[in-house]
This record gives structure tokens, C-alpha cells and sequence, in this order.
């Protein structure tokens, strides 16, 4: 009954450019200016920043093929963001063909420059065996990188990993710690793995009590699981 892996490898889409008031469209069309200038001049921050702006349609129109093309350039110069985008572009098959493998290759790239979100990725691609192939050894050992950083759904992955042994012995107190990591940080199914580890004594001492109290927590962020359970407890 506990919650499998998340797998999130999401991405950032900011407010579409046909939201904006006239007065911020034209503000908008000087920002792409200055950006393309500095682009153009091979840096890498602003490379990145029209690639957003591309993939998202704010200030130009959507072009996931331009996009692309400005991640690469950023990526190429080795900023992180960048990297894990361009990943992500080709894990979801935007602008390229659908690639798993050039996605956990540029993924891997930004996880090794300290990205939580790339390593919490990266975690979930090795635990799956997508584009890769499948070790939990190494989803366990990225997905504590990014646990280690605060990424709450990757401490909710580490959690589940320890409980059931996967990469690692079996060890229910230390899952019980990382739920509660997650579940701190608001976390709902964390908060549901939490509850259920107190309502059944599962490596930490039985409190029916606070397992009500975090299944309600998860069931208030409208979490389906926590809700049936409280019908029942």
C-alpha cells in the first residue's frame, strides 16, 4: 500500500506571453531584444533564458525547435539549467525526437554539478530503467543527493527505497526519517507514507494519533489515499 516512486521530471512554464497588458508585451519585446543581443554575444545565462522564453511563447511566439537550440548553446557551455532542460526537451520529445537516452545523458550532466532537481531525476530514470539501464544502487545514491538538499519528493523516494530494500538493506526507521523529511516540507504522499508508518508500529513506535494527524495533513492538500483512509481510522 505504499506510494511508488514519483516519477517528476516537470518543467518550468512561465506566464504565456498572450496574458500580458500591451504596456508589458512591449516591455516584454525589449527584454527579448537585449536577451538575443546577449545571446548572440555567447552568453550562456541569456541563451538559457530565451530557450524558457521559446518553449513558453512569452514575448515571441512558441517554437520548441528554437528553444532547443538555445539550451544546447547554454548547455554546451556547461551551465546546469540549461543541461537539465535540454534533457528534459528530449525526455518529453520537444522540438527533437523522443530520446530517453540523450535525456539521462544531459541529465546526468547537470546532477553532477549539484542540481537537486537533476539528480532527484536522474534517481528516478536509474530506479526506472529508462534510457538507462535500471540500477537502484545508483537511483538511491542520486536521489539522496537531491534528499540531501532539501527536494522533498526525492526524500519521499529515498524513504520508500529504505523501506522496502531497494539499493539498500532494508532499514524502517531510516525510511520513517526521510518520510518525515518530505512530509515537514508538506509533502502529501510523504505525509501519507508517515501516517502509515505510525497507524502499523513500521519503524517507529505505533501512535494511531499521529498517524491520523499526518493522514489528515496529506487529506487537506486533497490527497485521494489519505482521504479513504480517514473514512476507515
Amino acid at each position: 500500500l505504499y506510494v511508488a516512486l514519483i516519477h517528476q521530471v516537470g518543467g518550468h512554464d512561465p506566464e504565456q506571453w498572450q496574458s500580458l497588458t500591451v504596456s508589458q508585451q512591449q516591455n516584454m519585446a525589449m527584454v527579448i531584444d537585449m536577451y538575443t543581443n546577449a545571446a548572440n554575444q555567447g552568453h550562456s545565462g541569456a541563451q538559457h533564458c530565451l530557450g524558457r522564453y521559446y518553449e513558453a511563447g512569452k514575448g515571441v511566439s512558441r517554437d520548441f525547435e528554437k528553444a532547443l537550440q538555445w539550451y544546447r548553446k547554454a548547455a554546451d557551455q556547461g551551465l546546469p539549467e540549461a543541461q537539465f532542460d535540454l534533457g528534459r526537451m528530449y525526455y518529453h520529445g520537444r522540438g527533437v525526437a523522443q530520446d530517453h537516452q540523450k535525456a539521462a545523458q544531459w541529465y546526468r550532466k547537470a546532477a553532477g554539478q549539484g542540481g537537486a532537481e537533476a539528480q532527484h531525476t536522474l534517481g528516478v530514470i536509474y530506479y526506472v530503467g529508462q534510457g538507462i539501464a535500471q540500477d537502484y544502487k545508483k537511483a538511491l545514491q542520486w536521489s539522496r543527493k537531491a534528499a540531501e538538499q532539501g527536494h522533498a519528493i526525492a526524500q519521499l523516494n529515498v524513504g520508500v527505497m529504505y523501506h522496502v530494500g531497494q539499493g539498500v538493506v532494508q532499514d524502517k526507521e531510516k525510511a520513517v526519517q526521510w518520510f518525515r523529511k518530505g512530509a515537514d516540507q508538506g509533502d502529501a504522499d510523504a505525509q501519507l507514507n508517515l501516517g502509515k508508518m505510525y497507524l502499523n508500529g513500521d519503524g517507529v513506535a505505533q501512535d494511531p494519533k499521529k498517524a491520523v494527524q499526518w493522514f489528515r495533513k496529506a487529506a487537506d492538500q486533497g490527497h485521494a489515499g489519505a482521504q479513504s483512509i480517514l473514512r476507515l481510522v
